[in-house]
């Protein structure tokens, strides 16, 4: 096995001393511009690899920012990523990315290597089953700054950036009324969890203002996966009274829904009009092409990393708490899931 090169071997090799060589290889201006050429070519003749952790503890600084998602198989998490990898990218900063896998216990894993691995900055969207964020103080307590998107925690004192959930789910719910449905079934994930307890708040408020009671059989919790669509649809159908609309929280488990309906022979819209949410690639590719929101997840990862990295800089103090949540826009958009012919 080949032997580590070291800044000592090259001072050896060229006849200068170490400390010239350190400071060539850091660019410092004491050192003339042939003779930094020369020590850069025998480095990487030699094979030379700079310390990068011993340079990182000398500054305190690793230019490494973590990121703890739910589910790196989510093309909602796909699109926050690839915008909080470009403005990370467009200032220096590497992305170490971990998932939870809904799981609070492997959010604090994750939480705690990020922790060792001395990242300036920590962005989470939280597990499903996390119900306080406690594992997160280290970082708060070391100056670190924290901030959460998408799934944010209610009472951490952190910033956070979401869309109004809670006003989306009324849009959603309010278009299905107008196209004449009353007896609306809502599928969403964990209350727990922010955006399902806005949601639902939003769908309970589009019944309430045009006077359709709320009804808790009519709210059915779930995974929201592709499997989970079709137990969906299979409880759908065995329901006494049929559904006129359907509101499901993601858009992958709204598609298994239709498919699974439409192969017990009901007509999407004309039976059961249906409403997704993330304007995924599938709200397209589905037939009826599936009414959605769309939630703006790469503008959603740019933000955030912003923030983040705004509080990165020399003058702050790398702390974000007591700082106001961001909310971004999000938009209804209608396709043929819900759009009935009006009758006269």
């Amino acid at each position: 096995m080949n032997k580590e090169i070291t800044i000592y071997d090259i001072a050896k090799d060229l006849g200068v001393s170490p400390t010239t060589v350190s400071r060539a290889l850091n660019d410092h201006p004491a050192v003339n511009v042939k003779t930094k050429q020369k020590i850069f070519d025998a480095a990487k003749q030699m094979g030379y690899r700079s310390n990068v952790f011993a340079s990182n503890l000398r500054s305190k600084k690793t230019n490494n920012i973590g990121i703890i998602v739910p589910r790196l198989n989510s093309s909602f998490q796909s699109s926050v990523l690839a915008g909080m990898e470009k403005v990370a990218n467009d200032a220096g900063f590497n992305l170490i990315i971990s998932q939870s896998l809904e799981s609070s216990e492997k959010e604090k894993a994750n939480a705690r290597t990020m922790f060792n691995s001395r990242v300036d900055g920590l962005l989470v969207s939280l597990a499903s089953n996390t119900e306080n964020v406690e594992h997160f103080n280290a970082f708060l307590d070391k100056g670190t700054p924290v901030l959460f998107f998408d799934r944010v925690a209610s009472n951490s004192g952190c910033t956070g950036v979401v869309i109004d959930n809670t006003q989306a789910a009324y849009n959603a719910t309010k278009h299905l009324i107008e196209q004449g449905c009353k007896n609306i079934i809502h599928v969403l994930g964990n209350t727990k969890i922010n955006v399902y307890a806005d949601r639902l708040k939003g769908y309970k408020y589009a019944l309430m203002d045009h006077e359709i009671p709320f009804n808790s059989k009519n709210v059915i919790y779930s995974d929201l996966n592709e499997e989970a669509g079709e137990d969906i649809a299979n409880k759908i159908i065995n329901k006494k009274t049929l559904p006129d609309g359907l509101f499901v929280s993601n858009d992958a488990c709204a598609a298994s829904c239709i498919q699974t309906l439409k192969q017990a022979g009901i007509r999407i819209p004309e039976d059961i009009a249906v409403v997704g949410f993330n304007n995924d690639i599938i709200s397209r590719l589905i037939e009826p092409n599936l009414t959605t929101t769309h939630y703006p997840g790469y503008e959603m990862g740019e933000v955030a990393m912003k923030n983040l990295i705004n509080h990165l800089g020399d003058n702050s103090k790398g702390v974000l708490q007591n700082t106001n949540t961001i909310t971004l826009r999000s938009e209804l958009i209608v396709r043929s899931s819900s759009l009935r012919q009006k009758t006269t």
